[in-house]
């Protein structure tokens, strides 16, 4: 049984090893490894065709942030209790009132983004207000600072290296610029807090700018939601109430079930 044991062991510490990149630096639960880790990492980045020149824009001065990690291991859950409780705190009056004045301010590009996508205006406002407040408050971490200590920490170092690829080329194709990148402690970035593989995927250029801008440009903002929505199934013939098949692709968006239900009311809200 020893002998078993220690063969699935050592079989598993392979595949481990196979997974990582070449040349890889090992993960770290302190920032004394974090300098050797950060710079073989930069080399990395380049060899998966990320140009010098956005790897050093990005993280010449990146350093270990203990709170990033603090906050990390201290997670709490957040969309817990009933849902009475966490939609009284999220669908208020002021912003719904709010969510009203921003679908007649962009009510053309909101009617241009449902005919292309299917996804109906009163649920990208209800998105985009739940998650910033329409972009009041999006974060004010620097994203790479963040994701790569996260890629660092051995916690969940594959999920986060992935992360921070993606941020990289990010800025690699023009769409912001590497001081830009400000977002939530763990990555998430602008008005609708994307993921930056997210960001990647389906961040689409609405207001034609040649900039899939999703950090100051609403119109960008609600499109890459709908394209992310259409995408994982949403149909503009489908029903987004609770039970219809749309309620189900916001799942995509967010697993907390009290979520999903606070976005369908706050939407049924916005268009009553």
């Amino acid at each position: 049984m020893r002998l078993f044991v220690a063969s699935l062991c050592a079989l598993l510490s392979f595949s481990v090893l196979a997974a990582r990149p070449a040349g890889a630096a090992q993960c770290g639960d302190d920032a004394s490894g974090f300098p050797a880790w950060l710079e073989s990492f930069r080399q990395e980045a380049v060899n998966e065709g990320i140009s010098p020149a956005v790897v050093n824009s990005a993280l010449s001065d990146v350093t270990y942030n203990t709170t990033v990690i603090r906050l990390d291991r201290s997670q709490k859950k957040t969309f817990g209790g009933t849902f009475e409780q966490f939609a009284a705190g999220r669908v208020t009056a002021g912003r719904i009132a709010k969510g009203k004045a921003m679908m007649q301010r962009h009510a053309g590009v909101l009617s241009q983004i449902e005919s292309r996508f299917g996804v109906q205006p009163e649920i990208l406002v209800a998105i985009w207000g739940m998650e910033t407040d329409y972009g009041v408050v999006s974060g004010k971490m620097p994203v790479f600072r963040s994701l790569a200590t996260l890629a660092y920490d051995c916690r969940r170092s594959a999920f986060f290296r992935n992360e921070l690829i993606s941020a990289l080329k990010i800025v690699e194709r023009g769409d912001e610029l590497a001081s830009a990148m400000v977002g939530a402690w763990a990555g998430e970035i602008g008005q609708a807090q994307f993921l930056c593989s997210n960001y990647l995927k389906y961040a689409v250029d609405i207001d034609g700018d040649g900039r899939r801008d999703l950090i100051r440009t609403p119109a960008d903002v609600l499109g890459s939601i709908a394209n992310l929505l259409q995408a994982h199934g949403w149909s503009a013939d489908g029903s987004y109430e609770v039970g219809g098949s749309n309620f189900a692709v916001l799942t995509e968006w967010n697993k907390s079930t009290n979520y999903q239900k606070a976005i369908v009311l706050f939407a049924e809200k916005l268009k009553s």
